[in-house]
């Protein structure tokens, strides 16, 4: 049988057409990101990573709430409440502009406010989530310790109990928004376990100095955490997490958007690359015209939208019936591991030039090695899935 309908033309932004797969809606919250990153981020994004800092991040997270971006898959306290892929696209755009600056919105609201959202009292949710919702509190996410990263249950910060107070103790490493944050859930080991805390940075004992001399993610405030006999009262506990469940649990949600997330930077690379394949001109016509060039760009545009293809299919499949943590660590382990690829090949396009902060490319090139460690290094992923497909749990050897 014949098919009479006219196909729209080739769009090599969009090969697979995968714009006709999302609604008005989604498309709409796509393009307002897309449009603020580019007003407000992607003009000085390149000297914020050249200086190792990001200086207007308390400011940027304000704008980030009125844009409704902080927390916006969570429902009520000033929330959005968004679907899935809403909160993906978000997620693709404001990696599209940097890491650094998805790492900041991502840790608001997939790591502390999802921690508060869904293990704090009713008084912890009222006390913090419309104030880091509009971006007038910033928080952060204490999980990693200096000597404990891919096994949490090793962690040695404590937390004991004195009278009807809480005594915390001990360090955090590599802590997004660390030094900036308003309030820190931190998770310690309790004689019932590990427990969460919700932790004012103002209070005595608790100090956050800042991560110098990292070559990654440099457009981005991160941090060391410092608990030295912090003094918290009783309703600090976050009540409904009890053991590794808990920061397990908000790790997956922020997975989540770097699915989305890293195919961003792999498309700001691939589209830099493009571009100036199409300029650059050697041997008398333009490098997008040998055969080489265009096999790099082929195969990069493949696994991008395939990778995009997959992060549409998670969100679909998040929105309606729920994602497993090893549909997850699947996402991310392919999304991480090929975005970096991507970025690589681009970077070999744009030769010299690939490693100049007036293109995007090294830039996304760097974020992403951090971008394929934090939250679950790809072995790790692979390790996940691999006891999901064997039956056989490899982690201890």
């Amino acid at each position: 049988m014949s098919n009479s309908r006219t196909l729209a033309p080739f769009d090599p932004m969009d090969p697979l057409g995968l714009d006709s797969q999302l609604s008005e809606d989604e498309r709409d919250v796509r393009d307002t990101v897309r449009k603020f990153c580019a007003e407000h981020v992607t003009p000085y994004v390149a000297d914020w990573f050249e200086a190792g800092d990001l200086p207007t991040a308390r400011e940027l997270a304000k704008e980030f709430g009125k844009l409704g971006v902080l927390g916006m898959h969570l429902e009520g306290y000033g929330c959005a409440g968004a679907g899935a892929v809403h909160y993906g696209l978000a997620c693709l755009e404001l990696e599209a502009a940097d890491s650094g600056i998805r790492s900041m919105v991502s840790v608001q609201g997939s790591l502390a406010m999802y921690a508060i959202w869904a293990n704090g009292s009713e008084e912890q949710k009222q006390e913090w989530l419309p104030r880091m919702a509009a971006g007038e509190a910033i928080g952060c996410f204490g999980l990693t310790e200096p000597d404990s990263g891919s096994d949490p249950g090793s962690m040695t910060t404590t937390a004991r109990r004195d009278g009807t107070d809480w005594v915390l103790n001990g360090r955090k490493m590599w802590i997004t928004n660390g030094s900036i944050a308003d309030v820190a859930v931190v998770w310690a080991s309790t004689e019932d376990g590990v427990r969460g805390f919700v932790v004012p940075t103002d209070t005595p004992g608790f100090s956050a100095p800042k991560i110098k001399h990292k070559l990654s993610l440099r457009a981005s405030v991160t941090s060391e955490l410092v608990l030295d006999d912090v003094r918290l009262p009783g309703s600090a506990m976050l009540p409904k997490a009890k053991g590794l469940s808990g920061p397990l649990g908000c790790l997956s949600e922020a997975r989540y958007g770097i699915i989305w997330g890293a195919i961003g930077s792999a498309r700001s690379a691939w589209q830099a690359a493009l571009e100036y394949a199409q300029q650059r001109t050697q041997f008398g016509k333009p490098i997008a015209g040998f055969q080489l060039t265009q096999a790099k760009l082929v195969d990069m545009a493949v696994e991008l939208h395939k990778g995009l293809l997959l992060s549409l299919h998670l969100g679909r499949q998040k929105d309606t019936v729920g994602l497993r943590p090893e549909q997850v660590s699947f996402g991310k382990l392919n999304n991480t591991r090929e975005a970096l690829g991507i970025c690589r090949t681009a970077r070999s396009i744009l030769g010299g030039n690939g490693i100049s902060l007036e293109y995007p490319v090294i830039r996304h090139m760097v974020n992403l090695e951090t971008v394929l460690t934090y939250e679950g290094t790809a072995e790790i992923h692979q390790l996940v899935l691999g006891q999901a497909f064997t039956g056989h749990n490899a982690f201890r050897g």
